[in-house]
């Protein structure tokens, strides 16, 4: 790809830029949010077409006029928002718009056969290729995404963050994937905002910034991550977290040494085990452990979203209804899900009636809105939050990642919540907005907030946790300071997992 530029109304997303990829090579393409990854790889496959630039495949030059153009020649795109059918199986998906037929039937057998083949290939074969896709997990959808891809005769596959949804085992097994390809001649694109898996997987880094390639053809594995973080934000980013505030019970912390939360016995069948704990304002609470350890349900079940099989959540000493989210939210708690997009935000709405929604009765009289009472609340959250750009009536689906999680925060924040429950709150946020992310969850636990954290990443776990519950299969195998452990440390307890409490 040569001088490749694309302008939308208002914004020049590309501006000559330049991508070599070779045969065989894991080429990672790197940039915070809005720097153009998307753009890029979405004129690679076709989904857009460049403004000026040339685009030349195997020593030809070539025009991508519509994604079947690109899978044509041998270019696969899997997105990090998967374009699956859900209501299909898993072979009518793998096989969709080229489906195995004779005469103008459709041969199913023959597409389960080659869906079998091609799970056992991504070391899935527990996968069946007449299951309904929608009632697969994440992990599953982007294993099925990836057969999808590999139905085609490619030679070059674009993964947009096709990690962020997988445990360590499951990136193992996609990294293995991901070298099986490379040997046998595959070119691959890999965008990932884990600049560890960069150093794991990758062979060379493009950098983009504000459009622009700001660095090509890096080595992967020896430039110093300070380097790259530098050409991605314009500035130096220490990867370090914001000082932890006094620990409830030490004299500094006694004006917040009552529970504001507390969870008696609370299990769910099938999910989680009987667990205790208590969480008091100021205090963040980290969950750690691999994918399906019952994290998430936890949160949810607290939140009122799961029903607990047995067991209570009381906040402020007053038990809260089973199973009923209205309760939760009345007596001050707040989610932030892992799927923001599906599960917490109104995608076409403005930011402003985003951070409202759950606080609509404010503004109500009568049967009407107040709309200017409402924006000017919103205005209020967006500047305690810094939340960029600053324009209330833009838009939620167009801000980047972080943005759009500080809109979340900033619904709890109107709606006065006490208790805060996070689910992988820096999901799909590049490396920069991340520190702001972490800055503001800190402050906010300063400021009284409870947190319940929870987070794939066991360093942002330690490092933004106060203490620590580990998690192994539905079971606490350990609780405690989050400073008494490491990182190794937690791994062995998630992996081993015998009960340390």
């Amino acid at each position: 790809m040569s001088g490749i530029t694309k302008s939308f109304p208002g914004v020049r997303a590309l501006d000559g830029v330049d991508l070599d990829v070779r045969s065989g090579e894991v080429h990672c393409l790197l940039g915070q949010n809005g720097a153009g990854k998307s753009t890029l790889i979405k004129v690679l496959a076709g989904a857009h077409q460049p403004d000026d630039g040339e685009i030349t495949w195997r020593g030809a030059p070539v025009s991508l006029k519509s994604p079947v153009a690109a899978m044509r020649l041998g270019i696969a795109t899997i997105y990090q928002e998967l374009d699956l059918v859900e209501h299909l199986s898993v072979a009518e998906n793998v096989f969709l718009g080229h489906e195995r037929a004779t005469a103008g039937f459709v041969r199913a057998r023959a597409a389960r056969t080659a869906t079998a083949d091609l799970l056992r290939r991504l070391g899935h074969p527990e996968i069946a290729p007449g299951r309904i896709v929608g009632t697969l997990s994440a992990a599953g959808q982007q294993i099925v995404s990836m057969a999808r891809a590999l139905s085609h005769d490619v030679r070059l596959i674009v993964m947009d963050e096709p990690s962020a949804a997988l445990d360590p085992d499951e990136v193992d097994n996609l990294f293995r994937i991901v070298g099986d390809l490379t040997r046998a001649g595959v070119a691959v694109v890999y965008i990932s905002h884990r600049l560890e898996e960069i150093r794991r997987i990758g062979d060379r880094v493009t950098v983009l910034k504000d459009g622009r390639a700001a660095a090509r053809g890096l080595p992967a594995r020896t430039t110093p991550t300070r380097d790259v973080v530098a050409l991605m934000t314009g500035r130096n980013v220490e990867y370090t977290f914001p000082a932890r505030s006094p620990v409830p019970g030490s004299p500094a912390g006694q004006a917040r040494n009552t529970p504001v939360l507390k969870v008696e016995r609370l299990a769910r069948e099938g999910e989680f085990e009987p667990l205790d704990f208590e969480l008091r304002p100021g205090e963040i609470l980290g969950l750690a452990g691999l994918v399906g350890s019952g994290r998430s349900e936890i949160l949810e079940t607290v939140f009122g979203a799961r029903r607990a099989t047995s067991g209570r959540v009381l906040v402020e000493g007053r038990p809260l209804r089973p199973g009923s989210v209205t309760a939760a939210v009345r007596a001050g708690l707040g989610l932030a899900p892992e799927e923001r997009k599906a599960q917490a935000l109104l995608m076409l709405e403005s930011i402003t009636r985003n951070v409202s929604v759950s606080s609509l009765s404010r503004f109500s009289r009568a049967g009407w809105i107040d709309r200017s009472a409402e924006r000017a609340a919103a205005q209020a959250g967006i500047r305690e939050l810094s939340l960029r750009p600053d324009d209330p009536d833009r838009p939620v689906r167009t801000l980047s990642g972080g943005n759009q999680q500080k809109a979340v925060l900033a619904r709890w924040l109107l709606r006065g919540c006490r208790v805060l429950l996070l689910d992988e709150p820096t999901r799909g946020v590049d490396v920069g907005a991340r520190a702001e992310l972490y800055a503001v969850i800190r402050g906010l636990a300063d400021d009284g907030m409870a947190v319940l954290l929870v987070s794939s990443e066991v360093p942002e776990v330690l490092g933004l946790a106060d203490r620590v519950l580990v998690l192994r299969e539905g079971r606490v195998v350990h609780t405690g300071p989050a400073s008494e452990l490491d990182e190794h440390r937690v791994l062995d307890l998630v992996m081993e997992g015998s009960p340390t409490c």
